[in-house]
């Protein structure tokens, strides 16, 4: 678990001393926030194709995959993003492979935004038959969230099919549970064809308050959560839905590392929904959305959505000081530059408005939640801007601490906006939530599907532990020694001598050094990691 606490920011860390995994590195911050430095391009890696075989290319490539729909009529929940790695959409795949399959899609189901992906945030879509294929659209972003009996009547399992971006307000995951909640009602089975997270594995953020329940948050997960949507719905069945899916299956990707997400997985970023439009804005929203919650704008109505914040009461001095205030605060990844915009819809609409935009620049080591928490605090406590109003909830104020505010909604914990009036550092904020994320890691440990046996993560595992100086002295060179031997043993296809590189990485766990520091914390971890790989090989 230390592998994910650390690629989140961690308040016992400090804010500057926060750890850096990049590239297999170890980088560090200074002691103390600096002034920013203008913004350097980050060198992404080579990246010549896929990474990943995604869950609908294997369901129709893979024989006992495609068994789940033997002899089924299949419906398909999807949008514009449930795509091939080739850009040929999921519907058209199976329709084509419905013979050799011996299968019949019949009915089609609609998020939010719809399947065609171009209605706007929070608008209803409607049911209708598709002209293309012929099949029914029925909504699940209108008079219901719900699939009810008659949606289901002519499908014997649905095929979830959608790119999640990671974040708990992000309504296609809760399209999924409720899909998925209505199939254990009506007895259909479920299968998820996953796609990777890009934000890939790292957990931030409050766990839902259950009384604060909606479509932006249903049950208790944090606000960055860390998982595929096939790991996610996996933890709606085991823990979640009143009544699991007794047919429920996952088709898992092969090639998945979720660090690989400072690379989008090799794949085309396809835009998730009409203020999404490219990765970095999906790396940004799981913090900046929280903007939404004030009546400044998040950057709706303009080419930077969720990577600018704005609004009609800041001038350009104060546009300035913004800047320089957040580029002061040792937010790791990421630079801020005034820019103005004039939205042309959405909040501010209309109004030239001074504000800042986000620049991320390591995504790798950039923090959503941290950064979106420490704007969202810059700009509440800008004259002018103040909490929104309305929303969804039409007759919604945000006035008393009885309220239930739409940045309580977001953020699944109404202390966040409570200590934020306070005038509480939002660091200190970030520290009060860390005992429950970790309870939430370890149940969603056991849902993980990808990353316990790989030789990347017991690496990262080793050097989150070096840094956090639960291993030191000669060990730690003993076991970066072993690890690089099982690597180029592996390189060149030599599986009993990785699995005897390992061993020895075992040893040196098993009989430290007088002078060597190794935690209980960190030998249990680097054990089962290194004995989960050995394993698999």
């Amino acid at each position: 678990m230390l592998v994910r606490r650390l690629r989140q920011w961690s308040p016992a860390l400090g804010a500057a001393a926060a750890v850096a995994l990049v590239g297999g590195s170890i980088g560090a911050a200074t002691s103390a926030p600096q002034p920013a430095a203008a913004p350097a391009a980050t060198e992404q890696p080579a990246q010549s194709g896929p990474t990943v075989e995604l869950g609908v290319e294997r369901l129709l490539s893979d024989p006992d995959q495609l068994a789940l729909l033997d002899g089924k009529r299949v419906g398909l929940i999807t949008n514009p993003t449930g795509v091939d790695s080739e850009l040929t959409h999921s519907m058209d795949l199976l329709i084509a492979g419905e013979a050799e399959g011996n299968y019949e899609l019949t009915a089609l189901y609609a998020p939010e935004h719809g399947i065609l992906g171009g209605a706007p945030a929070g608008a209803s879509v409607e049911s209708y038959v598709d002209p293309r294929t012929g099949l029914t659209v029925w909504s699940l972003y209108g008079a219901t969230q719900r699939p009810t009996e008659e949606m289901l009547e002519d499908v014997d399992v649905l095929l979830f099919d959608i790119q999640d971006i990671g974040a708990r307000f992000y309504t296609y995951i809760w399209t999924m549970y409720y899909a998925m909640d209505a199939a254990a009602e009506f007895d259909k089975e479920f299968v998820v064809l996953d796609r990777p997270n890009p934000l890939g594995d790292r957990m931030d953020g409050p766990v839902l308050d259950p009384t604060l329940s909606s479509f932006v948050g249903l049950r208790e997960i944090p606000m960055q959560h860390g998982l595929t949507v096939g790991e996610l719905a996996s933890l709606f069945n085991g823990e979640l839905l009143d009544e699991p899916v007794e047919g429920f299956h996952v088709v898992e990707m092969t090639g998945y590392d979720p660090d690989d997400f400072v690379t989008g997985y090799g794949l085309e970023w396809v835009l998730p929904s009409p203020n999404i439009p490219t990765i970095e804005t999906a790396w940004a929203y799981a913090g900046t959305g929280l903007i939404e919650s004030l009546d400044a704008s998040e950057g709706r109505g303009t080419t930077t959505p969720f990577l600018w914040i704005g609004h009609g009461e800041i001038n350009e001095l104060e546009a300035y000081e913004l800047a320089e205030d957040l580029n002061s605060r040792g937010l790791e990844g990421v630079h801020f530059r005034p820019m103005f915009a004039n939205p042309t819809s959405s909040k501010q609409a209309g109004r030239l408005s001074g504000g800042v935009q986000l620049h991320i620049t390591d995504p790798a080591a950039y923090v959503p939640v941290r950064t979106g928490l420490h704007v969202l605090q810059a700009f509440y406590d800008t004259e002018g801007v103040d909490w929104r109003e309305g929303t969804i909830y039409p007759d919604q104020r945000c006035e008393t601490e009885a309220d239930t505010c739409w940045i309580d909604r977001l953020t699944g914990d109404k202390d966040v906006r409570l200590q934020l009036e306070a005038g509480v550092d939002p660091d200190e904020i970030i520290a009060g939530w860390q005992d429950e994320l970790a309870a939430f890691d370890d149940v969603a440990d056991d849902y993980r599907l990808y990353d316990d046996a790989t030789l990347t993560h017991l690496r990262t595992a080793l050097e989150g532990y070096v840094a956090d100086g639960a291993v030191a002295g000669p060990i730690v060179r003993q076991l970066t020694t072993a690890l690089d031997q099982a690597e180029r043993h592996l390189d060149a296809g030599r599986t009993e001598q990785a699995g005897r590189s390992l061993d020895r990485f075992l040893q040196h766990l098993d009989a430290p050094k007088r002078p060597d520091t190794l935690s209980e914390e960190a030998a249990t971890e680097l054990r089962e990691r290194a004995v989960a790989l050995r394993d698999s090989l």
